[in-house]
């Protein structure tokens, strides 16, 4: 029987061909879980290789994200990487969900700083970690996860430079970070310049790039503000020449787009393909169905 007991780094060293995974997170309401019910046995049906969750700022989808991780091993019998964000966090906190994700069975997780809650009554407890290369110490000298990082193609949006930021990059690989999952970004040259700086500069871990569709305008420039993602000519001048108000067109747009960042990406030897879903279903059908049916997935 499938579902958590996979270490991801074990599994492209096995794995002949590259791998296909989904990105999730914990509805917020009532209405969305009934939602994310129907997605999550759309997504079931393509039989991913995993299937990641997040972990919300400060901990506040605690609770939400080990329901949904717990829902995807017993229930649907996926794999899974738990996310863990560890801002804000104390020592006790951290070690409580982290045995939370042990006593589930989970073996892979990806570590990140995360962000700071809305929330103006949120504070950050006084031993919490303020780097993600501390969080992977910290976890790596007590557990015996295999962890990963994420990566930023195009810098991060707080990083003084993309040379600091890969500075950053090198220090959680040398805190036990075995992989690396990658922000998204529209232009596939991004990644491919990210990976080449990579190892230049000694990271010989896998990088596996994270994939947006383009959901809807609003959500696109809000990510993107947010991730600090380029939405490039082609794209704005493609938007520009849909027809207005056309949900429909556009959903195929971000479609189409998608597929052909996927078809680059294979043909050059990604160890996968990790989609982000938003929590929809519609996209990653599509995707997914056009590039098995080119043989890529």
């Amino acid at each position: 029987m499938r579902g958590a007991i996979m270490n991801v780094v074990d599994l492209w060293n096995t794995k002949k061909s590259p791998t296909l995974s989904f990105e999730l997170f914990p509805a917020r309401s009532e209405k969305g879980a009934h939602k994310l019910e129907g997605v999550i046995d759309d997504l079931a049906g393509l039989k991913p290789d995993f299937v990641s969750v997040t972990f919300g700022a400060g901990g506040s989808t605690r609770d939400g994200s080990r329901q949904l991780l717990d829902k995807l091993i017993h229930e649907k019998e996926l794999d899974v990487i738990a996310y863990f964000a560890g801002y804000g966090l104390g020592p006790e906190d951290i070690v409580s969900v982290l045995n939370s994700y042990k006593d589930l069975g989970i073996e892979t997780i990806l570590v990140v700083r995360g962000d700071p809650p809305e929330s103006a009554d949120f504070t950050p407890h006084p031993d919490s970690m303020v780097h993600a290369s501390d969080l992977l110490s910290f976890i790596g000298a007590r557990y015996q996860f295999c962890m990963g990082a994420t990566g930023y193609p195009e810098g991060h949006v707080e990083a003084e430079s993309r040379e600091k930021d890969l500075h950053y990059l090198t220090r959680k690989v040398a805190e036990g970070a075995s992989y690396v999952i990658t922000n998204y970004c529209y232009d596939n040259r991004y990644y491919f310049n990210f990976v080449d700086q990579c190892r230049s500069n000694g990271i010989t871990v896998p990088l596996l790039p994270g994939v947006m569709p383009i959901y809807s305008i609003k959500m696109m420039n809000m990510l993107a503000k947010l991730c600090g993602a380029t939405i490039t000519e082609e794209i704005q001048n493609g938007l520009a020449a849909l027809p207005t108000d056309d949900q429909e067109a556009l959903e195929q747009f971000g479609i189409d787009l998608a597929i052909r960042q996927c078809r680059e990406l294979l043909t050059k030897g990604v160890p996968g393909i990790h989609l982000y879903t938003m929590d929809r279903s519609r996209a990653a059908l599509a995707i997914v169905g056009q590039l098995r049916e080119e043989g890529l997935l």
